[in-house]
């Protein structure tokens, strides 16, 4: 499964609204089967960074995501949850 553009409003950051969506995603995931969840996040995502390695989640690479990526040095980090079976 795959997680795209997950986003909390500023005015609502904070709270805990990014984890309680998070870990709804992977028991989602989780209870139809899906063995990992993937995801992409820039480098100066820092905050996200936390939140997915908090969750489980590990870097698993790196990509630049253009030719502009690459002259910048400006990288795409990729992260991956293995689910397990659910025991």
């Amino acid at each position: 499964l795959e997680l795209k553009r997950m986003s909390v409003s500023r005015e609502h950051r904070g709270r805990g609204l990014a984890r309680a969506l998070c870990r709804e995603v992977l028991s989602f995931a989780r209870a139809r089967g899906f063995g990992a969840v993937v995801l992409s996040t820039s480098m100066v995502q820092v905050a996200a960074q936390r939140l997915y390695e908090g969750q489980g989640f590990r870097r698993v690479g790196s990509s630049y995501p253009s030719l502009l990526g690459t002259l910048l040095n400006f990288q795409i980090f990729h992260y991956r949850c293995d689910l397990g079976d659910g025991t």
